[in-house]
């Protein structure tokens, strides 16, 4: 009668289910609503329509695009124009802004949502991340793997993706067809990881197994909650499966831990994080999960007393741990205030008995492992655009995509500015030269546009004495420098990864 085709659905989807509807109104306005409304309208003062965007009805691009309107409402004036100010400052440090004026990435609708191009420089920056986590990794012990970017369903029925994760993932056939062959793209690594150990029969000399392997994974993201780099649907991930003795688990946690507070901390995002235990919820209508009541009391238990023996702040979020076993999760918000989930590490006490995962202890028996699925940096592209808001696009010299550049204010400087170049090369420096016919202040001023750390003037006096002359991007003026004190300068800031230039 109301002609509220999408309403019905709702209401016969969640009548069918048993489940509870509530309406509120206001006015001659019915809502179908969860709910609260506010009692009255009366103290909303000031409001303000922030803009209109198109969306598929309940996330699928086979349904009709309907309008998304967006608003903010304040008892005050003077609170709206608070806030329509720091939504401006936002935009400023968006990601999704910096990082396509910047050039780190593009978007193309025909490639498809969720599907990031990026380009020379966050390509750049993403593999400078993923060479420093490997690297440290190996360093403490950690075993690199590589495995296949998809496999059978079996694989899948087996660790229970397959029952708990199915609208998630991309699958390549029929996933009902039963009488014929059926992949799916990895949503994650563990299942694959889990062939490494059970390659052949292992003792407790072999613990812990910490595997690791950059991960490139899929997931099939409602189209509505696609944004720029930090939601995707597909990532690349620093993950890693530790494999472990019981008697192991409260020392390998917490040096899980301290990889992702070095690796947050060196990036600059650890003094913003925030700390969720996830735990999981046994009244959930949708049968999220594997296990007895008494195997997640254990588990949880057991990551409650090391996070409390760890002495670390955080926050219990129900109903939000993994389908296998509760979870550490580091929460960061972007600049508009969402929070993510940019790390996380789980205790997972029941997939080793579905894969048969046995080891023999130093009785002579056989035992069950436990298993810690983390990450030490999380998925690079969304760590990529929290450094971009966070540093406003100036990211540190150690990591930025072009670290220097050469500008001669002359073609009769060329040669001198050519050999600056080499040597900067030859020193490991990301540099290049501006040789352009146009003024210095143009190209000293789109430098400084473009974020790059230092920029070289060359003129006849420093070809003369074989010298540069130094500038920051912040306006700085260093002064002339023999290459020696220059390269000195650079290559300890590289090595310290200090945040500022």
């Amino acid at each position: 009668e109301m002609d509220e085709p999408y309403k019905v659905e709702l209401c016969e989807e969640h009548a069918g289910k048993g489940e509870p509807i509530s309406f509120y109104k206001q006015g001659d306005f019915v809502d179908l609503c969860a709910g609260p409304h506010l009692m009255t309208t009366e103290p909303v003062k000031a409001f303000k329509l922030l803009s209109c965007t198109g969306a598929y009805w309940r996330g699928s691009e086979k349904n009709k695009m309907l309008s998304r309107v967006y608003g903010t409402a304040y008892p005050k004036a003077a609170q709206l124009d608070e806030e329509l100010k720091r939504r401006e400052e936002a935009k400023l440090r968006d990601h999704n802004k910096i990082g396509r004026d910047l050039e780190y990435f593009t978007t193309v609708d025909y490639v498809g949502q969720g599907l990031p191009i990026l380009l020379p420089k966050g390509a750049r920056v993403v593999q400078l991340l993923q060479r420093w986590v490997e690297d440290y990794e190996q360093a403490h012990g950690c075993l690199l793997t590589k495995t296949p970017l998809m496999a059978k369903r079996d694989l899948f029925k087996i660790s229970g993706h397959w029952d708990h994760y199915l609208d998630g993932m991309f699958v390549i056939g029929d996933p009902y067809d039963e009488t014929k062959e059926c992949f799916a793209m990895r949503p994650m690594t563990c299942p694959f990881q889990y062939q490494v150990f059970l390659n052949k029969q292992r003792s407790y000399r072999d613990l812990p197994m910490r595997l690791t392997e950059t991960s490139t994974l899929f997931r099939n993201e409602d189209s509505g909650e696609m944004h720029g780099l930090i939601r995707v649907r597909q990532f690349t991930i620093s993950e890693g499966h530790y494999i472990l003795a019981p008697e192991q688990l409260e020392e390998e946690f917490k040096g899980c831990l301290e990889f992702v507070k070095y690796f947050l901390g060196t990036v600059g995002l650890l003094d913003s994080c925030t700390y969720r235990f996830s735990q999981w919820d046994p009244a959930n209508p949708k049968n999220k999960y594997e296990g007895t009541a008494e195997q997640w009391e254990q588990a949880q238990s057991a990551m409650g007393r090391i996070l409390d023996n760890l002495g670390l702040e955080y926050t219990i979020g129900i109903d939000e741990a993994a389908f296998y076993g509760p979870k550490l999760d580091i929460q960061y918000k972007n600049v508009y205030g969402k929070e993510d989930t940019l790390v996380t590490i789980q205790i997972d006490m029941m997939l080793a008995a579905k894969f048969g995962m046995e080891y023999i202890d130093r009785d002579g028996t056989k035992k069950m492992p436990y298993i810690i699925h983390r990450t030490s940096l999380g998925c690079f592209e969304r760590t990529l655009a929290y450094m971009l808001e966070h540093f406003a696009g100036a990211l540190p010299l150690w990591i930025a995509p072009e670290q220097v550049k050469i500008i001669p204010i002359a073609d009769r400087h060329l040669d001198w500015a050519n050999e600056v170049r080499e040597q900067l090369t030859n020193a490991g420096i990301r540099c290049s030269i501006d040789g352009r016919a146009e003024k210095m202040g143009k190209k000293i001023r789109e430098a400084t546009l473009e974020k790059i750390p230092y920029m070289l003037t060359v003129g006849d006096n420093e070809v003369n004495d074989k010298t540069v002359s130094v500038r920051t991007r912040k306006g700085d003026n260093l002064g002339v420098m023999p290459m020696e004190e220059l390269l000195s300068k650079l290559l300890t800031e590289i090595a310290t990864k200090a945040k500022e230039s």
